[in-house]
């Protein structure tokens, strides 16, 4: 059922629900929409060990590869939809080889960090998938669609994208998230997480000697004192801060061209709780008080650019409302409504985070519709 806002904006119940009352944010919403979070594929941690069944998944024909190299993939663009570049084991280049998962029908998926190959008409492409999404300055996104698609049927065949044929090119996460299904964006943030963390992570932190890749990727072992080591996650808070009035505060980063907002965020530190983290991130970057009990939790995304995991607040702010910003870290800041923030996104005053982004969601959560971003 739909509703209607103050301001005439016609929107869905829960999302109307939430507008209508601040502080009932349901997380399910939100971590629908979450590009980085989604996945269909099960990661099958109990086969990581089992070489005889590795050994078997990579013989067989059926078994799809997924190539990285430096953050990218290879992927087939078709119109407003888009879907990974899946080789047979066969025509997998040589590199580290990581398990990904099995999905419902018994397919077995690898990552390789490697070469991409170099003939796309030979390899495979499944499932294009939905959205858009604008990269940094500089980024892949000014060659990619800019309307979103549907999830449709298996692409068969490259081209160069004329005459209807698909145009198949390297393309990274930021990028082309949006684009992918659900399957194929679970595959490309697993495999993307993992390979980083191989790139930087080669020596034993206790000896220095040189770690051989275990547990199918997931894990390095040490050769000379055993010891194990795992992926590093960089947890991180990502918080919408609002006062009573029910306004958003966003921020521009000090290293953020003009116009360009968001809202705040910061790593946890060691022995810190999320929450914590949230008042002190939110009181050391723009000098608003915030309580650590009356932080909420939306939802979390992985970011794997290299190492972090978004976790996704909303806190309402206590005492003065005056915004002191440090000016090393946050240029600027300020509080926005609902009418303000829809008429500074229209005349491009602000631009806002990607859709790839969680924050991007969470302001959308807050603002009760979509919103266009437009880094």
């Amino acid at each position: 059922m739909a509703g209607r806002l103050p301001d005439g904006r016609q929107v869905n119940a829960a999302s109307a629900a939430s507008a209508a009352s601040p502080g009932t944010h349901p997380g399910a919403e939100i971590l629908g929409r979450l590009t980085l979070s989604r996945g269909t594929v099960d990661r099958a941690a109990h086969r990581r060990t089992d070489t005889g069944w590795l050994d078997a998944a990579w013989a067989d024909p059926r078994t799809r590869v997924l190539v990285i190299d430096d953050g990218r993939a290879l992927v087939r663009f078709r119109g407003a939809e888009a879907g990974l570049v899946l080789v047979p084991p066969g025509q997998a280049p040589d590199g580290l080889r990581f398990l990904l998962g099995v999905d419902a029908e018994d397919v077995v998926y690898f990552g390789v960090l490697g070469p991409l190959p170099e003939r796309a008409e030979h390899a495979w492409a499944d499932g294009p998938g939905a959205g858009t999404e604008r990269e940094a300055p500089g980024g892949a996104a000014a060659d990619l669609p800019a309307a979103a698609g549907t999830a449709g049927t298996v692409v068969a065949a490259a081209g160069d994208g004329s005459g209807g044929r698909p145009s198949v090119r390297p393309a990274g996460l930021r990028s082309v998230g949006e684009l992918l299904g659900d399957r194929d964006a679970g595959l490309m943030t697993h495999a993307v997480a993992l390979a980083n963390w191989h790139e930087v992570s080669t020596h034993c932190s206790r000896c220095g000697a040189e770690t051989q890749p275990h547990s199918s990727g997931h894990a390095r072992r040490c050769p000379v004192d055993g010891s194990d080591h795992f992926p590093r996650l960089d947890p991180a808070v990502i918080m919408l801060v609002t006062d009573p009035a029910d306004r958003c505060l966003l921020a521009r980063n000090a290293a953020w061209p003009e116009r360009r907002v968001s809202i705040l965020a910061g790593f946890v530190e060691p022995g810190e709780s999320a929450e914590h983290a949230v008042a002190r991130e939110v009181q050391e970057e723009t000098g608003i008080e915030v309580a650590p009990g009356q932080v909420e939790y939306l939802a979390s995304q992985p970011w794997p650019m290299p190492h972090s995991l978004m976790l996704g607040f909303r806190v309402r702010a206590t005492g003065q409302l005056d915004i002191e910003v440090d000016r090393e870290e946050i240029a600027e800041a300020g509080w926005y409504s609902r009418d303000e923030l829809r008429a500074a996104v229209e005349t491009g005053e602000l631009l806002l985070p990607p859709p790839v982004s969680i924050a991007h969601r969470i302001i959308e959560n807050w603002y009760g519709a979509d919103l266009p971003g437009s880094w």
